[in-house]
């Protein structure tokens, strides 16, 4: 089975280009690949230890809009091998991409991890359901200070993992405190022993 991603995405305008630049024989080889539409694990290792991603839509008139999504680790769910799905919040109460989703539910997902240059395009239809209590359990993080109003679920059609070239390395905030954790004890350990120096004691490093 050729891999979905590519039926999405190289296009007869992509193809025409990657034959222009030369690159067309090597992708043709991807078309009768695997059929890339389901997550692996390590596909659902990536997704849980991530807290943001982009996620785009289009509207009626064709234009493409993307924004932002962040949460506590781990809030995009993997719900089963074809599903994600994520608890949506309040936000600005503009709901373009909650309207672009009414009237078209191809939806994109674009995953970073900076930290080790990594990043994940995931191609799907979306679903934004309201008034599933049940399915917002399974979704909502209790200790992530935010208003639930809905609950979005992804179909997935295909998925691709991008090449790490000129993806600058960025550490969020709770990576460089795991990072500054155990310098800052050493840190708290030295000191101890210098001021049982100052005093006269022994001091064994």
């Amino acid at each position: 089975m050729g891999r979905e991603f590519t039926k999405i995405a190289f296009t007869a305008a992509v193809k025409a280009l990657q034959t222009r630049y030369g690159s067309r024989e090597n992708y043709a080889r991807l078309e009768n690949g695997f059929a890339n539409n389901t997550v692996t694990p390590a596909i659902a290792e990536f997704i849980t230890a991530r807290d943001s991603f982009y996620m785009g839509t289009v509207n009626s008139n064709g234009w493409p809009y993307i924004q932002f999504r962040g949460g506590s680790q781990g809030f995009l769910k993997v719900l089963d091998e074809y599903t994600l799905g994520f608890a949506d919040f309040q936000g600005n109460l503009q709901y373009i991409s909650t309207g672009n989703l009414s009237e078209n539910d191809r939806v994109f997902l674009f995953l970073m991890d900076y930290a080790h240059k990594r990043r994940l395009k995931i191609w799907g239809r979306a679903a934004v359901v309201e008034g599933d209590l049940e399915l917002l359990k399974q979704l909502v993080d209790p200790e992530y200070p935010a208003k639930v109003e809905r609950a979005i679920l992804i179909h997935i059609a295909g998925w691709d993992w991008n090449c790490p070239q000129h993806i600058p390395i960025r550490y969020s905030e709770a990576e460089v405190k795991a990072m500054l954790t155990p310098l800052q004890e050493r840190i708290t350990q030295l000191e101890g022993y210098l001021a049982i120096d100052s005093s006269g004691k022994e001091c064994n490093l």
